[in-house]
């Protein structure tokens, strides 16, 4: 007996019983067999599809060499042995060199890719050499697939899954835009039956190759925020969606998933999808949807039905079979065609042959290829449609309607005529411009009036014209000579000719009219009509008249005002001339500055006056009445004069603001002023005063400056009472005052509060003596806006001076 071999057993766990260990040992060999069959069928049907790839080559080699299949099997064999690869990928390659189709140019180019790298990595030239293989033997699957199901699986197992993809999904289009799931693979058949349709007009990856008509890559769902299939599984998966047609028919949407996000891709790899797209759509063509379509003869029968124009367009083919233009098959008996040409010139020639212009972007040719991909009817009621007359463009406008039966394209269209679209605009641009058009036959004497000289004439349509040679008949008679000299040049000299006159309408109404006419002359100088048009210009003429009258009255009112500002400047340089030399008055130095406003229309009311009273003391007034012109210059007067009076009397300059402004309220016509009033006493050296709505004076005591402390005061003239206040000032020898109007300081642009304090940087500077002072300012004045200005200066002698 043999020793006894024991199985190890993990310490503290029981052994299991006899009957258990049985079972999980035979479950285990269950699930060996079950994945060694699951391999051997994979392997089987590889070698099947392999082998089926095999025999297709066969055929080529059969015959392109002329030989037998044994012969065909055993060329292949050595080829391949030559080669360095299998049968299977030399196969492969035979097939894509006879093919010459899309699977063709994604191989070429990625082998192409690969063999240029194979130096640095063999890997990766195997990798490619493989591509080949795989997507012809996925076009082998695909072909001897039962059902659109089993194509899915056949292009997820065989060429998606290598390249990363999870699941794939096929949707056809419908003739209204909408999409339906035929087929996919690596979906769930629950998410599968969600998505068996999409409505027209919903956007998703798949809809955005519809409509761009060409590869949409997405690197994540997340990113673009657009509902796919599969979106609540791998939310941040990436897409690809691929329109899937032939001949320029767009039938499906090819689109595959990956499990996260997609980054670019090298072009080997958009080569492939796209030929992957080719294979589905082939596997998509199919019989036309009940009521979605139409055959050629029925299409054509369609077109004879419409009441308008009617073009039965055919996709026209290169040898690639890629769409380069639509054959025009037939026109229906309401063709007109926008050069003129007839149906016949049209029928049977290629789109762009036809209507070459067509092919400009955005136009004719782009909207009708759109059409027959995507069966997306279109509509437009004003397209222009421009055709080649003589190699001069001539546009039209249309209603145009197209759409797509079957693989015909029915293109209508019901064109605006254009003589009658350009008649009805001469006719408007006429009734606008109220301008009446006429033709006179010399020889028969047949005179034709359009419309509007009817109207014109104030006659009803039917009526006999007037012959151009009774024009004078129905016209002023002081317009007699010029409308002799116009028939004369016309109708003698038969050159074109013009003139207004003065029409004299049979209602009584008379009418502005100007008339130009051009003679007609055969080659040998005959004369044989005039052509012409009147127009009425009496509104023109009414509005020149208007415009001269307001002419003579604007020139009339411009030399008023021209006299008025004439007076108002000398009646102010009367009173105050712009210079006057310096006075003296007992131990004060007095010196006045005016600066008229440089413009005449601007004269103002500025006024200064300095004047020794009966009681010895000494005025000093400045004020500024409001506006310009003669009235601000009479109201200066009247305020100027009064004070001097007023001042007589002894009383205070409040008293006498007081005063002066019952004066401007009440013996005035609403003259608003400014104004200072000051009494010097030259006994104490004392200077009383008082302000309405004026800006303080300026002292101006050794190195300081600075405007007195601002008393109360109203404008003059504004209230019927008011009290002004008052306030006085020990001048002391050596001493400045100055007192201004705002035409010194004001601007637009600053603050009065900034000017103020630019004034006194101004009235600081160091001067020889009061009148360099008063001449500094001005100089130096910032002021923009203009006006008048006054600045009058007192300054106490010291004692022993000169």
């Amino acid at each position: 007996m043999g020793p006894t071999v024991h199985s190890p057993q993990e310490p503290g766990l029981p052994a299991p019983a006899p009957s258990e260990a049985a079972a999980v040992s035979n479950l285990g060999r269950l699930a060996v067999t079950i994945d060694r069959l699951r391999r051997q069928i994979q392997e089987a049907q590889r070698a099947a599809e392999g082998r089926a790839l095999i025999e297709v080559a066969k055929g080529i080699l059969i015959e392109r060499l002329q030989c037998g299949l044994a012969g065909a099997a055993q060329q292949l064999e050595l080829l391949a042995e030559q080669a360095g690869v299998t049968q299977l990928e030399l196969a492969a390659e035979i097939i894509n060199q006879a093919a010459q189709d899309r699977i063709s140019e994604a191989t070429r180019e990625f082998l192409d890719s690969a063999r240029a790298a194979a130096e640095a990595e063999a890997a990766e030239a195997a990798e490619a050499a493989d591509v080949a293989v795989r997507l012809r033997s996925a076009e082998n699957g695909m072909v001897e697939a039962p059902d659109a199901q089993a194509v899915a699986a056949s292009l997820l197992e065989h060429a998606l899954k290598p390249l990363g993809a999870t699941n794939v999904a096929v949707w056809t289009v419908g003739s209204d835009g909408s999409l339906t799931l035929a087929a996919s693979a690596g979906f769930s058949a629950v998410e599968a039956d969600r998505w068996r349709y999409v409505p027209p007009g919903v956007n998703t990856p798949a809809r955005s190759a519809l409509v761009e008509r060409q590869a949409v890559w997405i690197r994540s769902l997340d990113d673009v925020g657009l509902p796919s299939i599969g979106m609540t599984l791998t939310p941040d998966g990436g897409r690809v969606t691929v329109p899937a047609g032939t001949g320029g028919r767009i039938m499906g949407v090819l689109e595959i998933g990956w499990p996260g996000p997609v980054g670019p891709q090298p072009p080997q790899v958009h080569k492939q999808v796209e030929a992957l797209a080719e294979l589905c759509s082939h596997v998509l063509e199919r019989p036309v949807e009940p009521g979605g379509g139409a055959g050629q003869a029925e299409l054509i029968g369609l077109a004879e039905a419409l009441p308008d124009a009617a073009l039965v367009l055919q996709p026209h083919l290169d040898a690639d079979g890629r769409l380069t233009d639509f054959r025009i098959t037939h026109a229906n008996p309401h063709f007109v065609d926008p050069a003129g040409r007839p149906k016949g010139a049209v029928t049977g020639s290629l789109l762009l042959e036809a209507y070459p212009l067509a092919a400009d972007e955005g136009g004719l040719f782009s909207v009708v290829e759109n059409v027959h991909a995507t069966g997306e009817p279109f509509k437009a009621e004003n397209m222009t449609l421009t055709a080649l007359v003589d190699d001069v463009p001539l546009p039209s406008l249309a209603s145009v309607s197209i759409t797509r039966h079957g693989d015909g394209v029915l293109l209508i269209w019901r064109l605006q005529d254009e003589i009658t679209r350009l008649a009805s605009l001469l006719q408007h641009a006429q009734r606008l411009g109220r301008i009446g058009g006429f033709e006179e036959n010399t020889l028969s004497g047949e005179i034709t009036w359009n419309r509007q000289l009817y109207d014109l004439y104030g006659m009803k349509p039917g009526e006999s014209p007037i012959p151009l040679e009774r024009l004078a008949d129905h016209a002023h008679p002081d317009d007699a000579v010029l409308i002799g000299r116009f028939l004369r040049t016309l109708l003698h000299h038969r050159r074109p000719a013009s003139t207004a006159f003065r029409l004299q309408r049979s209602d009584g109404m008379a009418r502005h009219i100007r008339v130009v006419a051009e003679p007609v002359l055969s080659p040998e100088g005959r004369l044989l009509a005039v052509r012409g048009a009147y127009q009425d210009v009496s509104s023109q003429h009414w509005t020149e008249v208007a415009l001269a009258a307001t002419r003579d009255q604007l020139a009339h009112t411009e030399q008023q005002a021209a006299e008025r500002n004439r007076l108002a400047l000398q009646l102010q340089q009367a009173i105050m001339p712009p210079s006057r030399g310096p006075m003296e008055a007992f131990d004060l130095n007095i010196a006045v500055r005016y600066r008229p406003a440089e413009k005449e229309h601007l004269v103002g009311g500025d006024w200064y006056d300095a004047v020794v009273l009966p009681s010895k003391q000494i005025l000093l007034s400045v004020g500024d009445v409001a506006g310009h012109g003669i009235e601000a210059a009479t109201g200066m007067v009247v305020l100027r004069n009064a004070l001097r009076g007023l001042a007589a009397t002894g009383a205070g300059p409040g008293q006498l603001l007081t005063w002066l402004n019952m004066v401007a309220h009440h013996l005035t016509e609403n003259v608003t002023a400014t104004a200072i009033c000051g009494l010097y006493d030259p006994e104490t050296g004392v200077l009383r005063w008082a302000r309405g709505g004026h800006l303080p004076p300026i002292l101006i005591r050794g190195d300081e400056v600075a405007e007195l402390d601002l008393i109360g005061g109203v404008l003059l003239g504004a209230l019927s009472e008011v009290t002004y206040e008052e306030s006085r000032i020990q001048l002391v020898p050596g001493d400045t005052l100055l007192m201004y109007t705002d035409g010194l300081i004001e601007r637009r642009d600053r603050s009065l509060q900034h000017s103020q304090q630019q004034l006194l940087r101004t009235a600081g500077h160091p001067a020889a003596s009061l009148e360099h002072r008063l001449d500094h300012m001005l100089t130096h004045s910032n002021s923009d806006t203009d006006d008048d200005t006054c600045l009058v200066g007192i300054q106490l002698i010291a004692p022993g001076a000169s």
